[in-house]
């Protein structure tokens, strides 16, 4: 089978490359892919800028369909149709954060389409416990937003405290901070998504998505937009989407005292920002990174309950034999979000 792989360490070192079709375990289950978004981290991965062990396939936001259950596996049916928690391919299952459920914390974890094989290809194995049912009703396309869309459920739902009427921020129009932005939109909270130049597509997309307001920074005065929107007041909560030093600046900037900051986004470098606004204000500072497993439960009964779907943040669709294609779209800014499936 085809299968794109990182083959060797270095910038670049990506392409299609036949691979032998994995065989089911015992006390594995065999899924044949549907479809698998292209994430940021890919291209990370591509360019040698996050911890990757190649020979390996990419992909981890994926969707598919149960063809093969292990002898040792109950309650799992071929033909059920499901999402993959691949963040949990490898963890120690000993530490304190895998007893707690923060595996993402485990020293030893790796996770899919980096750290071990991936599904930018036709078949994924995995354990009975990193497979979600996806709810009736809820497509595959859609399901395969499930990974980013449960690091959105984490931030806005676990980490955050808001409540409706609140004024929210989500500076950077990504596929994340689309996500955020959906859900504040579902829990009733203005919010006001920030872009920058290029980000003119994304912007639009937030109006459709449910945002109050919308500034693209190279053109606007966010305070000003801020102050106005709220009415002097400030925001209650911002999530940080972007991963630039500007935009953390200006996120503190609009909180209104005892507000609170949640920090989505990889920046990557160090960057300087007004710690004595975080005084001041007596604000709060938070960091999301990724999820736990009661996360994406929540996140299934959010998908159960029908009122809110994702179908409209693809933008494009594309085989994995056009991953360049797929990458540059993404790094260019000129999609929302790319989902790739698998050929022949």
């Amino acid at each position: 089978m085809k299968a794109l792989m990182k083959f060797a360490p270095g910038d670049g070192n990506v392409e299609i490359m036949e691979v032998e079709e994995p065989k089911c375990g015992d006390d594995q289950v065999k899924i044949e892919v549907a479809y698998c978004g292209v994430c940021g981290t890919d291209i990370h991965v591509l360019h040698d800028t996050f911890r990757n062990y190649p020979p390996v396939v990419l992909g981890h936001e994926f969707s598919g369909t149960v063809v093969e259950v292990g002898r040792n596996v109950l309650g799992i049916k071929i033909g059920e149709r499901a999402a993959g928690l691949g963040a949990t391919a490898v963890m120690c299952g000993r530490c304190e954060f895998c007893r707690s459920g923060h595996f993402i914390f485990c020293k030893e974890r790796r996770g899919m389409g980096h750290g071990v094989n991936g599904a930018f290809t036709k078949y994924v194995l995995m354990r009975p416990d990193q497979l979600f049912p996806i709810p009736a009703g809820f497509s595959l396309e859609e399901a395969a937003l499930s990974e980013p869309f449960a690091a959105a459920v984490q931030a806005v739902t676990e980490i955050a405290h808001v409540h409706p009427g609140d004024f929210a921020l989500v500076s950077g129009p990504g596929p994340i901070g689309l996500l955020c932005l959906k859900l504040l939109a579902l829990q009733g909270l203005k919010a006001i998504v920030a872009g920058a130049e290029g980000d003119d597509q994304r912007l639009e997309a937030a109006i459709r998505f449910g945002a109050a307001r919308v500034v693209n920074v190279a053109v606007e005065d966010l305070d000003s937009a801020v102050a106005e929107f709220t009415s002097g007041s400030g925001i209650n909560v911002a999530f940080e989407c972007a991963g630039v030093g500007s935009s953390i600046r200006s996120c503190l900037q609009v909180l209104r005292p005892m507000g609170q900051h949640v920090q989505v986004a990889i920046c990557g470098r160090s960057i300087e920002f007004p710690i004595d606004s975080v005084f001041y204000k007596q604000l709060t500072l938070s960091g999301s990174v990724c999820y736990t497993e009661n996360t994406w439960a929540r996140m299934m009964r959010i998908f159960a309950a029908g009122r809110l779907h994702l179908d409209d943040l693809i933008s494009h669709r594309l085989p994995i034999s056009d991953w360049t294609e797929a990458f540059q779209l993404c790094s260019s800014k000129k999609a929302l979000k790319v989902m790739m499936y698998p050929v022949e």
